[in-house]
């Protein structure tokens, strides 16, 4: 489905949070601890940008494969029409404490295959049974959004942990 793509990591500074430069904790986060949330998030909340500007954020379930994040939505849904009149938006794990934020974009999938590789994964992961109906591309699309950046920390080391991944 894809290459993975390395991350190229950076420390950002978080002006306006009271962290200062000098402050230590335990340091960046592995790209491995991301990789691990967002394989195995349950849920996922998904923002994207109406044509007005407006912002619109909903949970959806997605798979992470292949250095991507995997979703699908009814073609008639909100955040279906945004991600098709324009692919930026941002997705992130739903534990608030550890989060991982990809702020990526979307790209409609129409490959038969790619398609069924992600049904496989999303009725393994879900425990579901759907079928290749299910994910009709008349019906429903099928979204790969690619990160370009990528954010997370932990709750515990907030100060220190800080961690973004850009991706080339």
């Amino acid at each position: 489905m894809g290459g993975v793509r390395a991350p190229q990591v950076s420390r950002p500074d978080m002006p306006g949070y009271g962290i200062l430069p000098h402050d230590e904790g335990t340091g960046l986060l592995p790209w491995s601890w991301a990789a691990e949330r967002l394989l195995h998030s349950h849920d996922y909340w998904l923002a994207t940008t109406r044509a007005d500007g407006r912002p619109h954020v909903m949970p959806v379930w997605a798979v992470w494969t292949d250095g991507a994040l995997w979703a699908s939505s009814a073609l008639g849904s909100r955040k279906a029409r945004n991600l098709t009149q324009d692919g930026r938006c941002t997705i992130t794990t739903d534990d608030a404490l550890e989060p991982v934020v990809v702020d990526g974009h979307a790209e409609v999938v129409q490959d038969a295959h790619l398609i069924g590789t992600f049904l496989e994964a999303m009725n393994t992961k879900y425990g579901t049974s759907y079928e290749p109906t299910f994910l009709d591309p008349g019906v429903n699309a099928t979204f790969r959004i690619t990160p370009e950046v990528v954010f997370g920390l932990t709750e515990e080391d907030f100060a220190g942990s800080p961690t973004r991944w850009t991706f080339d």
